[in-house]
This record gives structure tokens, sequence and C-alpha cells, in this order.
């Protein structure tokens, strides 16, 4: 079962310190553009991984083609993908050894969640982390030490 009380989904958001967002766009009027920005500004690391504009910078962060090449850690994976899209961002996720996947709002896909739930991801469906943070009033993401 996906997170779904208060408490998983802010325990959750207070561990992660980095987050691949799969899907994210380098146009202003589009939603994972904002809500890419307003993680950033709460102390996450947020990595771009969009094929489409893979060399490009948002926000700072340089675009990757996908999950696979980045070489680093990543506590959360963001999708901001169609539901029928997210199967495959999932099984990235799990590839790339993130702890957890965030469907964003919209994007639902129960055999993709049970199957990062069996690979032991914590997992969020239908939702979205900038209205989480602010809802659940967290405090901005302490800075590396």
């Amino acid at each position: 079962m996906p997170l779904a009380t208060d408490e998983e989904i802010r325990e959750l958001l207070q561990s992660v310190r980095t987050i691949a967002m799969i899907g994210a766009s380098d146009r202003p009027d589009r939603p994972s553009h904002e809500v890419m920005k307003a993680l950033q500004d709460h102390g996450y690391r947020v990595i771009p991984i969009n094929p489409q504009i893979t060399g490009e910078h948002v926000h700072g962060e340089y675009v990757w083609r996908e999950l696979s090449q980045l070489g680093v850690a990543v506590d959360m994976v963001d999708i901001f993908r169609r539901s029928e899209a997210a199967g495959e961002a999932v099984d990235a996720a799990i590839a790339a050894g993130a702890k957890a996947v965030w469907m964003q709002l919209g994007v639902i896909d129960h055999e993709a969640a049970a199957r990062a739930e069996a690979a032991g991801l914590k997992v969020v469906m239908n939702r979205c982390p900038k209205i989480e943070i602010a809802r659940l009033a967290l405090p901005p993401v302490p800075a590396s030490a």
C-alpha cells in the first residue's frame, strides 16, 4: 500500500535529501518546473531527468537523459509522467537503488507501486510533495554536513 498517513509522508519527506525528477521541464508554465524550484527552495537537491532536453540546465541543475546515468545515489524519484509511463519510471528507480518513488497528482499505477514496494521502496501515489510540504508545515531540509 502506498504511504497514506500524514506521519508516513512526513517521515519520508524529512528523510529525503536528493530527488531525481523524471519528467522535469524547462518550461516555466509546467507544474514540474514549479515543483522542482519549490523543492530546491526547501533544501532538497533535485536532479532533472528528461530525454527531450538532455544537456540543458533547469534551475541550475544539468538535465540527464535517464536515471541510470546519474552515478549518484538518489533518495527518491519524483515521477512527472502520464500514468501509462509510470511503470517504466518506477522500474528505473528500483534499478537505480532509490529508497522511494513519488507519483505526482494524477499519476496512478497500482502494479508499478506494488513492484516498488516488493523491492523495498516506499511509495506515494497521486500526491504532490510541494503540496504535502506546505500542508504538513515541514521545516526546510537541513544543509548537508
